[in-house]
């Protein structure tokens, strides 16, 4: 399995002859590698309805014919844009033929600004686990901390998970770095962090305050094979 990462909350997972993308936001940020144009996801996988998240989702879902896994409610607004959806909820797991799902609780909000200004209540916000080959992967989403980490990390034991340290409208570092010791990973990724103002956190700051040693920084571009 490759996993990589693009910036902002961008995670690509190959399993197989499977690719997955995860909150694929390429157009307008600044900090990914990726040009939408060149992008082939079988699968898209959306942790919640904000625009930085769902990002270039009905343009590659259209052009690739690309599953979009999502919580019932963005699923539904995304499959009424013609896409092909899978829609999930909090706690619930499918096992597809690329590997199983599970949606995981996340503090946060969900909605889609339209292009004419309309908000659309995308329902709950999600973490996601990966599991396939073996291995599992957990992208939190966007999320404040919360004590049960500690049991998603003992039920699922996480080879990489990914963490939002921006603050402001997630953890920041110290929270995260408490996060990564509930769950207890392999390797802790930072991300959702400098792509906006807001959210600027020096990565090797949070890298340092990590006390099992499992944090790892990566660049967009950079990638991991377990």
């Amino acid at each position: 399995m490759k996993i990589s990462y693009h910036g902002h909350s961008v995670v690509k997972i190959i399993t197989g002859e499977t690719t997955i993308l995860i909150d694929p936001f390429i157009n307008g940020n600044g900090l990914t590698d990726l040009k939408e144009e060149n992008e082939k996801p079988d699968v898209i996988i959306v942790t919640h309805g904000h625009n930085d998240h769902v990002g270039d989702t009905v343009s590659l879902a259209r052009r690739n014919d690309s599953l979009v896994i999502a919580n019932f409610e963005t699923a539904n607004f995304l499959a009424e844009q013609g896409l092909r959806t899978h829609g999930m909820h909090i706690g619930g797991s499918y096992q597809f033929d690329f590997g199983k799902v599970k949606l995981t609780q996340a503090f946060h909000g969900s909605s889609y600004e339209t292009d004419d200004g309309q908000v659309i209540y995308c329902g709950m916000p999600a973490g996601v686990l990966f599991m396939a080959e073996g291995k599992t992967i957990y992208h939190a989403g966007d999320t404040g901390l919360f004590s049960d980490m500690k049991l998603i990390g003992e039920r699922h034991p996480i080879d990489v998970a990914f963490l939002p340290i921006g603050d402001n409208f997630t953890m920041g570092p110290e929270d995260a770095a408490y996060a990564a010791k509930l769950l207890s990973a392999k390797i802790t990724v930072p991300v959702h962090y400098n792509t906006f103002p807001p959210i600027r956190q020096d990565p090797h700051a949070f890298i340092d305050m990590v006390e099992d040693g499992s944090g790892r920084v990566m660049e967009p571009g950079d990638f991991i094979e377990i």
